[in-house]
């Protein structure tokens, strides 16, 4: 047993408070799997955990990070043995149970993956859970029987981590993309990651007709509210639309028009909670389908100090690709 760094959000009078300590590894939580932490990165859902902008840590003190790549070092689970390389995203971590930015983790066996040899941890943290819905996402409107002679596919907060590696998923697997950002500046980007054509994010964020013309048969939606709605009214007739999250609203100011009227169908993303099995085609498709070249594009390398800096950057919509966050 020993210390090691950490960042650690506290509870306060006035709500909460983020910064660095050293954590003494006899304090972390119940896990049969020990693991040395090499990296992380940082999701939306993790600006909010820093930020104390939405309740999402749920347990004090809290480690936050839901995401994470390293290497086994102690196992009582016959799955793993140390020096594996293994990667977790979601169950919770970061939110009830102690995260991603620390130098060391005590999980669950069942909450981790082997990672693919084809993946480097740094790697496997340029996708991580944005990259892991993303696929989710992908494998979705295939089981729906979507594929790109049908149509278009459309996607939403296409410069953020999920959207850029839906972008490129998609693209990758012969869909026509349509990208829609609010930054119009990041159409040379968008279009490297593949995407055929980029649209203003105001063509969609406005209350919604209950129909509109069809320009779709499928789409990734990281948006919500009425920029979803707008998606599901022009989703060409049988189309559908993955719904993984929620940057305008939780809310779905929609009509049941695109539902009954054209058979068009949402499809619920859950990464957090998604089973092993799912979780393992999909990083075994992000490992065969993901460009690497691409994913290399999007992604900057942080040391772990950035981090609280960086969590108030992606909730103003500053961050662009994918943040890799090197614990060392």
């Amino acid at each position: 047993m020993g210390a090691f760094r950490a960042l650690r959000i506290d509870k306060t009078e006035t709500g909460q408070s983020a910064r660095f300590v050293d954590f003494d590894e006899a304090d972390l939580m119940e896990g049969d799997v020990a693991v040395r932490v090499t990296h992380s990165t940082i999701n939306y859902k993790d600006g909010l955990a820093i930020t104390g902008a939405s309740p999402v840590v749920r347990r004090f003190p809290m480690i936050p990070g839901v995401d994470f790549a390293g290497i086994v070092e102690r196992s009582d689970d016959p799955a793993f043995t140390p020096g594996d390389r293994v990667v977790l995203t979601g169950w919770g971590v970061g939110e009830t149970h102690l995260g991603g930015y620390a130098q060391k983790a005590r999980v669950k066996g069942d909450w981790l993956v082997h990672l693919p040899h084809s993946l480097s941890p740094q790697q496997a943290m340029a996708i991580g859970t944005a990259g892991l819905t993303a696929m989710l996402a992908v494998l979705a409107l295939e089981r729906h029987g979507l594929d790109p002679a049908q149509g278009p596919a459309v996607v939403t907060g296409a410069v953020g981590g999920l959207g850029s590696i839906a972008t490129t998923l998609l693209a990758t697997a012969g869909w026509r993309v349509i990208a829609s950002t609010g930054r119009a500046r990041e159409a040379a980007y968008l279009h490297e990651l593949g995407a055929a054509e980029v649209i203003d994010r105001k063509e969609l964020s406005q209350a919604s007709r209950p129909l509109g013309k069809e320009r779709w048969a499928a789409g990734v939606d990281a948006v919500g509210s009425h920029t979803l709605a707008n998606l599901l009214a022009q989703t060409s007739r049988r189309g559908a639309i993955a719904a993984c999250g929620l940057a305008q609203g939780m809310d779905l100011p929609a009509s049941v028009a695109p539902f009954i009227l054209r058979g068009v169908s949402l499809l619920g993303i859950d990464s957090v909670m998604a089973p092993a099995p799912l979780r393992k085609a999909a990083w075994s498709r992000l490992a065969r389908d993901l460009d690497q070249t691409k994913l290399a594009a999007m992604t900057t390398l942080v040391a772990l100090s950035e981090v609280p800096r960086l969590a108030e950057e992606i909730l103003a919509g500053k961050v662009r690709g994918r943040i890799v966050v090197e614990i060392g």
